[in-house]
């Protein structure tokens, strides 16, 4: 049975919740993979908006199975949040399960103390984190002196972990970053009774998953952040602290890639980008103005004002060979309804006057690169009720016709507004055989 890993081509933001809302109808079970809490999708069902930062987008499905998997930073007390407000709101369906990875590294207090001590102190070079904690704890990950979510029930374990980091964590707090330190005893009391709270969706998840996958069962592998934010392939320094890219689901999740058959990578019509970094296809005009506000373009975690510009084929290319995407699904087609002409970048210009259709490695050389353009006629008509590729107009359809050409990647899916409803879908990505 086929297995699909969904994740994003530009800087995240391309509407991720949506599609994996929608192909969850098909999958058994979804599995998140990496990233934390920073990450936001947003889910229009029944014209109710629901925002999801850490559980998967899949947990509105009933008789699902839902995995946080061990690449991801845990935060035990935004996933009880959470639940509380899935119950809270009879969201939560009774039949479906939810499991946390016992590997999965948490997100303590000094990581969100340090995340923000240090983004305040960098003045004039932010990278533009969302201040939750994540950065650090990957870091401690990589240093190997992370607390894990199974490390909750072994108290004497926990306890001699985090007096070894609070000790190292309030030298830095109080000496460099003149900050407050954090109370051990405070912190211990306040994780072990969060241990006790999430024990009943604790598990080995690769367990979980290599059950399903031999009972033939359909797993869907949910990214956050997007391509360009990827830790090793996307616009160093301003990433993220994890791999976004598909090569992460197996990681990530505990399973052999070889488990993973299709790659769907979502791409946005235009391109937008929260924070910091270089960004070509930036517009600060009218056009820029009309994608912002027509498209409701808030990070749904800050609530910080998206920058918005032309799609970016460079970035799109690269992420379709750094991810293996061979099926794009198109979100918020309709924000470019009403614009009498498009662009799309199919290259860049550097400074010294040298064409590359590929981004550089160089954010000095990336942010003095100028696109180059195609132009293309746009449409008037109202998109949001066509369910075919023949019911939107033939400037859209052309305009999509360039874009499957430009990344050499069919496209499967054209979101044409907010709701689950208004979708084309062309192909189903779990038809697949798995290798």
């Amino acid at each position: 049975m086929a297995n699909v890993a969904v994740v994003g081509t530009q800087w995240g933001d391309e509407g991720k919740g949506k599609v994996v809302d929608l192909y969850t109808e098909k999958a058994d079970i979804v599995a998140r993979f990496q990233g934390g809490n920073n990450a936001g999708h947003t889910l229009v069902v029944k014209g109710r908006k629901t925002i999801l930062h850490l559980i998967p987008s899949g947990i509105l499905h009933d008789n699902k199975i839902c995995v946080i998997g061990n690449g991801v930073v845990f935060d035990p007390l935004v996933f009880l949040q959470e639940i509380e407000e899935l119950q809270q709101g009879s969201l939560l369906p009774p039949n479906t399960k939810l499991f946390v990875s016992e590997k999965s590294h948490l997100i303590m207090p000094y990581h969100r103390s340090i995340d923000q001590a240090r983004e305040a102190r960098t003045s004039g070079k932010k990278i533009g984190t969302t201040g939750r904690g994540i950065g650090p704890a990957y870091e401690d990950k990589v240093a190997r002196t992370g607390i894990r979510v199974g490390d909750l029930y072994e108290e004497d374990l926990f306890r001699e972990k985090l007096r070894q980091n609070l000790e190292e964590k309030n030298f830095l707090l109080t000496n460099y970053y003149k900050d407050k330190p954090l109370d051990e005893e405070e912190i211990a009391t306040q994780y072990l009774a969060y241990g006790q709270k999430i024990k009943p969706y604790v598990a080995d998840t690769s367990l979980i998953l290599d059950y399903e996958i031999k009972q033939g069962k359909k797993i869907l592998f949910e990214g956050a952040q997007g391509s360009h934010l990827d830790i090793d392939h996307g616009t160093y320094p301003y990433v993220t602290s994890s791999n976004t890219v598909s090569a992460n689901a197996s990681c990530g999740s505990g399973i052999g890639p070889n488990t993973i058959s299709t790659v769907v990578g979502i791409c946005k019509a235009y391109t937008t980008r929260v924070g910091e970094g270089p960004f070509p296809t930036e517009l600060k005009d009218d056009i820029g103005n009309h994608m912002q506000q027509v498209g409701q373009e808030f990070g749904a975690t800050t609530g910080r004002k998206r920058r918005c510009g032309w799609l970016d084929m460079v970035l799109v290319r690269q992420a379709v060979r750094v991810s293996g995407i061979t099926a794009l699904a198109i979100t918020k087609l309709d924000v470019l309804t009403g614009l009498d002409k498009l662009k799309i970048c199919v290259g860049y210009e550097s400074a010294r006057g040298q064409f590359t259709y590929a981004a550089p490695a160089s954010m000095r050389v990336l942010s003095a690169c100028q696109p180059i353009y195609e132009e293309l006629d746009g449409w008037k008509e109202d998109i949001l009720y066509a369910r075919e590729m023949n019911e939107l107009p033939a400037n859209a359809r052309k305009y999509l016709k360039r874009l499957e050409e430009l990344a050499e990647a069919k496209i499967v899916l054209v979101s044409v507004g907010a709701g689950r409803e208004e979708t084309i879908i062309l192909e189903d990505p779990f038809h697949n055989k798995a290798p």
